[in-house]
């Protein structure tokens, strides 16, 4: 994105936004990525189910740290709703519910890996600074 400052008539500066095509769909799809995968929960959901593969309520409940039940579930529906995770009712008694990364959520893989290495590197960097301090 651009932005330009363009003086008026009465000298004070306006500022003028990049309205291209492209930088429109770009922000368009920032937003909407951001506003999906926004919240403190659903990057620890999802990469759980990453790497563990299927795995019913109570045992996510579990692995992820400090999440309410029905924090849990919100952030489930909310995850199933936008086709990242599906949920797959077993026939157990007493009933029990299975959840699974879709083959599109899936595809955010990659970009959770490297938010975790990001992580990582800042770590790094901030302890690493205070530590010579």
């Amino acid at each position: 994105m651009v932005v330009l400052f363009i003086k008026s008539n009465d000298m004070k500066k306006q500022a003028s936004i990049n309205t291209s095509l492209t930088c429109k769909k770009r922000i368009t799809a920032i937003k909407d990525t951001m506003e999906i995968l926004s919240g403190k929960w659903k990057f620890h959901i999802l990469g759980t189910l990453l790497q563990s593969g299927s795995m019913r309520f109570m045992d996510l409940l579990r692995e992820v740290d400090g999440i309410a039940p029905k924090m849990l579930s919100k952030e489930l529906q909310d995850m199933e709703m936008n086709r990242l995770v599906t949920r797959t009712v077993l026939n157990t008694k007493p009933v029990t519910v299975a959840y699974d990364v879709t083959e599109f959520g899936k595809t955010l893989e990659k970009i959770i890996d490297e938010i975790a290495n990001w992580g990582i590197d800042y770590r790094k960097a901030i302890y690493d600074k205070r530590k010579k301090i």
